[in-house]
């Protein structure tokens, strides 16, 4: 069990020789010094868990001194010693700033009761805080890959740890999803840590053989443990048991996050199927009508131009363009409910994105776009389907060509780094805000006039298809990056 760090501030030595010795007694490290000059000092070297000042000093009385220390630890505890004559101006200062006061002679356990108090306090109002942040998130996000990064974030925060790993299983092994921190000591030992909590399914404590503390606590998803979140302690800092049941808690708000996953997952897998059978009967029923309707429109535009009708010829183009938008969502419609089989294919990747760019060329030059292309040789030749692949990457192309109407910057990069290819396409456009992130992959939703509310849909299906990852970072006003990690072949 950790020992919380007390600082003591009082011009009076016997006060301070009196107080350490107690405070020591009850399992407090106690740090007391005369010069209060000196103690801000120290709160600006390392952290402490509470203070104790006494109200007169000189240079620096308890009231500055509690103003001084927040500067330095914002949510440090400050306890007032004062004497009975000077209450008052102790009131005074915890409407400044102090958590408490205790007063002078010291009676029976008062000392160590307020301290435990003023802790307490402390400890809950900041884990309010950090779970109600989390709780917000889940509440308001649908984005998986955001939820954890914020639930990793504020466990980091809460137990004051150095590092902490959310690990999500993967064919039985826990795999690294979202980070927070930095550590210079090797991932392995947190890799064994949750597999440890994984297969125990409850929360652990391992030590290392350099001091440093790890703490796991499973992600129980009906019972069964789908990954845990790691935490990495310095040398120097010692975890308690509080600790420990605030990651669990972070940990079942990230199996939350994860079961909620899997149910979108569930249902889009059952919409998918829905969508499929809808898809074929539709495709039947409506692609030999629309190719009549299309024809009729050809022919009578055909009859207006002989007749020199420019209005006639203006309203059959409408005609042709709805009858074509129509097929469009059809074989959109059919492509996403049944996507076929991947026929992969050694395909020069690079040569594939210099394809699609040649084919929204017209888009790009009408826009006033800027190409920017980085294309790694080291990409090579990969096993893909080059017709699906082909679909995801101009849809890209085209969306981020769209989202720059008065003209930008287009980066088109890829690169190989050992057995991951990676291709980034960023744009300078409008970007998205959080809502259209969040339901962008939803069926039918869209933010054109014209479109489908399709295509990321159909995209995100390809790349899954593919065994890759499709990842996107927007801000509004800043424009649109969009990731595809595949496997190197």
């Amino acid at each position: 069990m950790k020992r919380r760090s007390v600082l003591v501030v009082d011009d009076d030595r016997d006060i301070l020789e009196v107080l350490t010795m107690r405070l020591d007694s009850i399992g407090y490290e106690t740090v007391a010094v005369t010069n209060p000059e000196r103690g801000l000092t120290l709160l600006g070297e390392r952290p402490f868990d509470v203070a104790l000042v006494d109200l007169r000093m000189e240079p620096i009385d308890g009231i500055a001194f509690t103003r001084a220390a927040h500067e330095r630890q914002s949510r440090l505890p400050v306890l007032i010693m004062t004497a009975h004559g000077t209450i008052e101006n102790a009131v005074h200062a915890i409407k400044d700033g102090a958590s408490d006061f205790i007063t002078k002679p010291f009676v029976g356990d008062e000392v160590a009761r307020k301290l435990s108090r003023a802790l307490l306090e402390r400890r809950w109002a900041r884990d309010r805080t950090l779970l109600r942040t989390v709780g917000e998130t889940l509440a308001h996000s649908s984005v998986v890959d955001r939820l954890f990064e914020a639930i990793v974030a504020r466990t980091l925060e809460a137990t004051e740890t150095e590092r902490a790993i959310l690990f999500l299983a993967s064919d039985g092994s826990p795999v690294a999803t979202a980070t927070a921190g930095v550590s210079q000591t090797p991932e392995a030992p947190l890799v064994a840590a949750a597999e440890t909590a994984m297969r125990e399914r409850r929360p652990i404590v391992t030590s290392r053989s350099d001091e440093r503390v790890i703490l796991a606590a499973p992600l129980l998803v009906e019972g069964a443990a789908g990954g845990a979140l790691v935490a990495e302690n310095p040398s120097y800092v010692v975890p308690t048991e509080d600790d420990l049941v605030l990651l669990a808690i972070f940990a079942a708000q990230a199996a939350v996050a994860l079961k909620n996953a899997h149910e979108q997952s569930r249902l889009r897998s059952g919409a998918l199927a829905a969508l499929g059978r809808v898809a074929t009967q539709v495709a039947h029923e409506l692609n030999n009508p629309l190719g009549g309707l299309k024809l009729y429109a050809h022919l009578v535009a055909e009859r207006f131009r002989k007749a020199s009708d420019e209005q006639g010829v203006e309203l059959a183009r409408k005609i042709d363009q709805a009858v074509t938008h129509l097929a469009e969502l059809v074989t959109d419609i059919t492509a996403y409910g049944r996507p076929p089989e991947v026929d992969r294919q050694p395909v020069a990747l690079n040569a594939l994105v210099e394809e699609c760019i040649g084919l929204a060329q017209d888009r790009i030059a009408q826009h006033g776009v800027r190409l920017i292309l980085e294309l790694d040789p080291a990409v090579g030749t990969q096993q893909i389907d080059a017709r699906e692949m082909r679909k995801a990457l101009l849809n890209l192309v085209v969306n981020a060509v769209e989202a720059m109407p008065d003209g930008g910057t287009l980066g088109i990069r890829t690169r190989r780094a050992a057995d991951l290819v990676t291709l980034v396409i960023e744009d300078s456009g409008c970007g998205m805000d959080d809502e259209t992130r969040a339901r962008m992959f939803d069926l039918f939703f869209t933010t054109k006039p014209n479109g489908t509310g399709l295509g990321m849909a159909i995209t995100r299906s390809v790349v899954d298809r593919h065994d890759g990852r499709l990842s996107i970072d927007s801000t509004p006003g800043r424009g649109t990056r969009v990731t595809i990690e595949l496997p190197a072949s």
